[in-house]
């Protein structure tokens, strides 16, 4: 049975106890802006949106957004071709994969606040993405765990990923983001803990695909104390899956998730494009 969640300007249907929701019946592109607020605002409860039967293009993908707030380049360094600048496609026929669990563009120093992803072509099987709470996960972490990783930093680098791209293909000249041409990647430093700006709730904000070490530790005490949180983060009561159709929209909260992209549909292809909002500095428990 389902049991849907009327709040004053939205119906939820969630998919559990946890996170993550579908926003029934809303035309995002006629939404009235107490709507978009009523979006924004479940989106920092529910941190996973989707909405379905929405027919947009690129120009009203990043009208969306930019009802939600400011936004970003589609990514710091990679050229997606003939779209506008906000937009990143990822095409699986030009290695636009995201198989790996990750939270969008941690590598730098201000990671956006939220992406919203929708599907331009789709496999006819698999291609699904899911994602994890990564509050959820910190706060069923015991007790002496998250005293212990409340006070550490972590390097995030995206030289693994795309450092070859941005010197060979780009010339070593990126994207604009925040008001600087990215030449470079340099790892910045992010709290292992990361307070969220607007609720104060404390989430792991480590993912295997840019966080290369914990600073302060040895190598080995790095590995095994990365590796215990991304196992913990990523159990299945910490995750919800969503199967995509066409003219699907989902937008999540970058602060408070990391997500996976599921590789299985071998030669088919899947593009999707994805808008980022712009985020701020991540911080840490006082």
């Amino acid at each position: 049975m389902t049991t849907l969640e009327q709040t004053t300007t939205l119906t939820l249907d969630k998919f559990g106890p946890s996170f993550g929701a579908e926003v029934i019946g809303l035309d995002v592109a006629s939404a009235t802006d107490a709507q978009v607020h009523a979006v924004g605002r479940a989106l920092v409860e529910h941190k996973v949106l989707v909405l379905r039967g929405q027919a947009l293009d690129d120009a009203a993908h990043i009208e969306f957004g930019r009802r939600l707030g400011d936004l970003t380049a589609g990514h710091p360094v990679h050229d997606s071709g003939h779209v506008a600048p906000e937009v990143y496609a990822l095409d699986s026929q030009d290695n636009g994969f995201a198989d790996v669990w990750h939270t969008d563009v941690t590598f730098m120093e201000r990671p956006p606040m939220g992406s919203i992803l929708r599907p331009v072509v789709l496999p006819p099987h698999g291609g699904d993405t899911n994602w994890a709470d990564s509050q959820l996960a910190y706060e069923s972490l015991s007790a002496p765990v998250r005293r212990m990783i409340d006070g550490l930093t972590a390097i995030h680098d995206g030289n693994r990923e795309f450092g070859y791209y941005l010197a060979q293909k780009r010339g070593g000249k990126g994207n604009v983001w925040d008001g600087k041409e990215v030449t470079a990647l340099v790892p910045v430093e992010h709290p292992v803990v990361r307070v969220h700006p607007e609720t104060g709730r404390k989430g792991l904000f480590v993912n295997p695909g840019f966080t290369s070490h914990i600073v302060g530790v040895s190598e080995a005490e790095s590995r095994g104390i990365l590796d215990l949180l991304y196992a913990h983060l990523t159990k299945p009561e910490h995750i919800v899956r969503h199967r995509w159709r066409l003219r699907d929209l989902v937008l999540w909260d970058n602060r408070s998730t990391s997500h996976y992209a599921n590789r299985d549909y071998g030669t088919e292809r899947r593009t999707m494009h994805r808008i980022t909002l712009r985020g701020d500095i991540p911080v840490g428990p006082r």
